[in-house]
């Protein structure tokens, strides 16, 4: 357990989800019904999932989440220390900072900001940097993790080799952390990352390799990609679930908490067989965790998102220990422990 002299809790949570949809059965059409209705939703586990409207950039639909968090909470956001964005790298303007635009939009005037990215292990990863600056810097109290995802912009439905990406959504997401809070106490976490793979995906076009030009220009933003996916799936296969794992396990036993304690699951989404088979080995049932089939996967919110939706739920209450677990192309596991309430 945490020291009674210094501990990490979440203060709350914001949302942003847009109010656009795409159906399975639009999902399967874009497929060219490679993919049927049927299968997206028993399969790959979608039902619907949120798409951005025309204002819907990224940094802007972190801003909005940050915006609930600060009304959710009560927090002013001149208390503010230091805000992490998780946004993604697909936003407004490329060589912007995602986390200084955030702090002006919701006039967190004595912040300073910047911004990580480990993909969609991004908010678990802030999560940890926060609490560990919060321990090394007395200057450092509060701390406000935010940011918005779009990266479905990007997928070619057409393209088989990437249907687990075909629930990239969109959305944002803000969670409030704060130094000696006594409540809501973020414990151990553990991250795993496996180089082998840091390009086996990504987006081709647009960056110095392969830069965007009229050749390219009609496919070049729909170019998220497996570079290479018989390594990729090969690799995965072998180190995925062990990787996950142990993380999880050694999340808890830094946290001084047996594995078996877990109440909650706060997952990003993935393949539905999958989900429920790793829900089962942890000794849980699809009650102790939120299953977001009509979200898709919004990248690194949404781990913020499932616990949002608890809380108003009444999944979590007082006493549960909640683990957050995330897993990103590059590649990365992570996994913490919350002891709520």
């Amino acid at each position: 357990m945490e020291s009674t002299t210094f501990n990490v809790g979440i203060v709350g949570t914001g949302i942003y989800i847009p109010s656009g949809r795409m159906t399975s059965a639009e999902i399967s059409k874009a497929t060219n019904d490679q993919w049927s209705k049927e299968a997206i939703e028993q399969k790959l586990g979608i039902i619907e999932k949120p798409i951005p409207g025309k204002d819907d950039g990224t940094q802007e639909m972190g801003a909005l989440a940050a915006l609930d968090c600060l009304k959710n909470t009560g927090i002013q956001a001149t208390d503010i220390d230091l805000i992490i964005s998780v946004g993604e790298e697909w936003k407004e303007y490329p060589l912007t900072t995602t986390g200084i635009y955030i702090q002006h939009r919701i006039g967190a005037v004595n912040a300073w900001a910047f911004d990580l990215q480990q993909r969609c292990c991004t908010t678990v990863a802030a999560m940890k940097i926060a609490k560990d600056m919060m321990f090394a810097d007395p200057e450092i109290n509060t701390v406000l993790i935010a940011g918005g995802y779009r990266n479905g912009d990007f997928i070619d439905y057409a393209d088989s080799s990437v249907s687990f990406m075909f629930n990239l959504a969109a959305g944002a997401g803000a969670i409030l952390l704060q130094k000696n809070l006594g409540k809501n106490i973020l414990l151990g976490t553990h991250i795993i990352t496996d180089g082998s793979m840091a390009r086996d995906a990504g987006v081709e076009f647009g960056g110095t390799e392969k830069p965007i030009t009229c050749s390219v220009a009609d496919v070049a933003y729909k170019s998220l990609r497996v570079f290479d996916e018989k390594h990729m799936k090969d690799r995965l296969n072998e180190v995925s679930m062990p990787n996950w794992v142990h993380c999880i396990n050694a999340a808890f036993e830094k946290s001084h908490l047996p594995v078996e304690s877990i109440g909650y699951l706060a997952s990003l989404h993935f393949k539905r067989s999958m989900y429920e088979a790793f829900v089962n080995q942890l000794g849980l049932d699809m009650n102790q965790t939120i299953y977001l089939e009509k979200f898709g996967h919004i990248g690194q919110i949404d781990q913020i998102l499932s616990i949002h939706l608890a809380l108003e739920q009444g999944k979590i209450h007082k006493g549960t220990i909640v683990s957050m677990i995330a897993a990103g192309i590059g590649y990365a596991w992570g996994a913490n422990v919350i002891q709520w309430g």
